[in-house]
């Protein structure tokens, strides 16, 4: 179990031109499965897809600390997939990082 205090979690909303929303879904899908597999620090990688808004996702990450999250940055599945073939599809990005507030008490 992770130090919850370390706990580095990350928010990510994208919102995908009509053309390429089939697309980003199906990379974002090969993203989350390889961030599970090869990334040990990394405690959770959820993508959503607005219900709402066509084109919007949400992607919510947490990591062991900030080191995990470094590294996850630089795995070659991320630099190929999100940055090199996502990234250049998005109308729009937007990415916020946050600590975990420990539950008390526990």
């Amino acid at each position: 179990m992770a130090n919850q205090a370390e706990i580095y979690c990350v928010a990510a909303e994208w919102l995908v031109p009509t053309e390429h929303i089939d697309t980003v879904r199906d990379l974002l899908m090969q993203a989350a499965a390889a961030v599970r597999q090869h990334e040990p620090g990394n405690l959770l990688y959820i993508a959503h897809e607005s219900a709402d808004e066509p084109g919007r996702f949400f992607v919510y990450e947490q990591y062991a600390n900030q080191e995990a999250q470094i590294a996850h940055r630089a795995a070659p599945h991320f630099q190929d997939l999100v940055l090199g073939r996502i990234v250049p599809l998005l109308a729009e990005r937007k990415t916020s990082f946050y600590r975990l507030l420990p539950v008390q008490g526990k």
